[in-house]
């Protein structure tokens, strides 16, 4: 298959991750707009510059996706990683469509964790075999369960120490935790320590740069401000994969 090939097939994997963006967290099956919910016919969902006739807005997210997804395709197929270009092709498409879920409503479905056990334990076995994928993810769950009671644990004493109520939002989600299984599958024994530690330096630099932001807009640290850690983790296993030898 030919590198345009590849691209009109990535297109059309990222019609698919944008509908299912739109649908999965709102359990509206139709074809939508992403802003108001205004039914689509598959042209104008697909055309994502054109104006929604209902709320007048542009679906530039739509666009950003058909363009990683381009970009993606093109750099694997130039360049094919030790897993051979197909298996890191797919994994991209699941890590747009949880970066994008999650980044937009701060989730990480269930059925889209349990997608992803499916294709990291799959992949995992073909790549290191049962026992390395399996301990993988045990210890890829394990590890995030850990800093999943740490982290929600802490926020807890503090707020009460303080005379607060519970924080309204956990520090991490068990979502968190799902998707850190089904990765630790796909990168296995010890390749999910990598892609954690990766994971973990890539939400810590983008903390960092988002206080620093509050700090020069607001004059003060902004301490209340909830970032989703999915796309973190899912970036930090796909330099995992890109990196392994």
């Amino acid at each position: 298959m030919r590198w345009v090939g590849v691209v009109a097939l990535s297109l059309l994997a990222a019609a698919v991750v944008n509908y299912l963006a739109d649908a999965l967290p709102r359990e509206q099956w139709p074809l939508a707009c992403s802003h108001c919910g205004e039914r689509l016919r598959p042209t104008a969902y697909l055309a994502w510059w054109q104006r929604c006739p209902q709320c007048g807005q542009r679906r530039w997210r739509h666009g950003a996706v058909y363009l990683a997804l381009a970009a993606a395709s093109v750099g694997l197929w130039f360049s094919p990683p030790k897993w051979g270009f197909w298996p890191l092709w797919v994994v991209s498409i699941y890590a747009v469509l949880v970066i994008v879920i999650d980044a937009e409503h701060r989730l990480i479905l269930h059925e889209v964790s349990a997608a992803g056990a499916l294709l990291g334990l799959g992949l995992g076995v073909w790549r290191h075999g049962w026992l390395p994928t399996l301990w993988g993810g045990l210890a890829g769950g394990g590890i995030m369960a850990m800093l999943y009671l740490l982290g929600n644990g802490v926020a807890w004493w503090q707020a009460r120490r303080r005379g607060e109520p519970p924080p309204g939002e956990p520090v991490l989600g068990f979502g968190d935790v799902t998707l850190m299984t089904a990765l630790g599958l796909l990168l296995g024994w010890p390749g999910i320590l990598a892609g954690l530690t990766f994971g973990i330096f890539l939400g810590g630099a983008f903390s960092a740069l988002f206080l620093l932001y509050g700090l020069l807009r607001w004059r003060k640290w902004r301490m209340d401000a909830y970032i989703p850690y999915g796309p973190f983790l899912m970036l930090g296993a796909l330099l995992a994969l890109l990196l392994a030898k």
